[in-house]
């Protein structure tokens, strides 16, 4: 049986941020989905792109050698295998991710 995912539901399931929970996965990829509060840390993914879509709330991406990226709610943005960057936010703010499923949450 197909069944339906409740985002708010799944909310609800995590404890802490930056600790994200699975959403979903299809096929080799998975989403998840984090709280983003305060600053994580700087890191990068040699071999996998990640893309970041804000749920609730607004963060930034910060990013090596280029301007940060703001990003509100209903709003996406793809970092590059390769670029250093440091996803924050001012106000706690839930975020789903779209990666490979063998990437880990932590980077390289």
């Amino acid at each position: 049986m197909i069944s339906t995912i409740n985002l708010e539901d799944k909310i609800k399931k995590i404890a802490k941020p930056w600790y994200p929970i699975e959403v979903a996965r299809v096929n080799d990829q998975v989403v998840r989905m984090s709280l983003v509060k305060g600053e994580f840390h700087w890191h990068k993914h040699t071999g996998e792109d990640e893309l970041f879509y804000v749920y609730k709330g607004s963060i930034i991406i910060q990013l090596k050698d280029q301007p940060d990226i703001a990003l509100h709610e209903g709003e996406m943005a793809v970092i590059p295998k390769g670029a250093e960057h440091c996803p924050k936010s001012v106000e706690p703010s839930y975020v789903l991710l779209f990666e490979p499923y063998v990437l880990q949450t932590r980077g390289d």
